[in-house]
């Protein structure tokens, strides 16, 4: 297995794209390609990249102004093109949709069932064509944000493609959790009535 990984730190769009496609054309045994970024655009535009050559990604924000792009690649792509105008310079994906989740489980009956309708309910959502521009999450959805929930890999993914992830405060010292936030900021009531006034749209599963 090999590991390569494409600096493209302060690079303008198409070139962390095209980097990441000369890269993949290069690679003669399988492995793992890591595309270094600066910001969320750049991102979703490798994400997209990698669904249109059937890859397996994962986005990661490293810190500010710092992001990573991980592409499985279980066997040489060969002769890939190197740009791909479809999926080069996309704008800002993410749509005027707030997510809004008060539970960590989903509809009423079995919680069993319900965390796993909730984990698929996230990881849907980091599926949609345009992303929501921001999840809030309160009561008892703030475990889902924190230390051991299934969720926090998907919800940094969207994280680093931009999406504003927002939990609670007083939910999450209500609920001793509040050093254990996984993924995004903290927030008050006063900005999740602020976030869902101005949405256009509020999904609450």
């Amino acid at each position: 297995m090999r590991h390569i990984m494409v600096d493209a730190m302060g690079e303008a769009c198409p070139i962390p794209v095209v980097k990441a496609t000369r890269a993949l054309r290069e690679m003669t045994e399988p492995g793992t390609l890591e595309v270094r970024v600066d910001n969320e655009i750049a991102v979703q535009n490798l994400t997209r990249m990698a669904s249109g050559h059937h890859l397996t990604a994962r986005a990661e924000k490293l810190g500010e102004g710092a992001y990573v792009v991980t592409m499985e690649v279980p066997q040489p792509m060969g002769d890939a093109p190197l740009e791909e105008p479809e999926l080069t310079c996309v704008p800002d994906s993410r749509g005027d949709l707030l997510v809004a989740v008060d539970t960590d489980t989903m509809g009423r009956g079995s919680e069993e069932l319900g965390k796993t309708l909730m984990k698929g309910f996230l990881f849907a959502v980091g599926q949609l064509p345009q992303l929501p521009k921001t999840m809030l999450f309160y009561n008892g959805g703030a475990r889902l944000t924190t230390e051991g929930s299934d969720s926090v890999e998907d919800l940094k993914k969207m994280e680093a493609q931009g999406v504003e992830i927002l939990t609670c405060g007083t939910c999450l010292n209500y609920y001793g959790l509040t050093e254990k936030l996984a993924v995004g900021g903290v927030t008050n009531m006063y900005t999740i009535v602020e976030k869902l006034a101005s949405a256009g749209k509020v999904i609450k599963p």
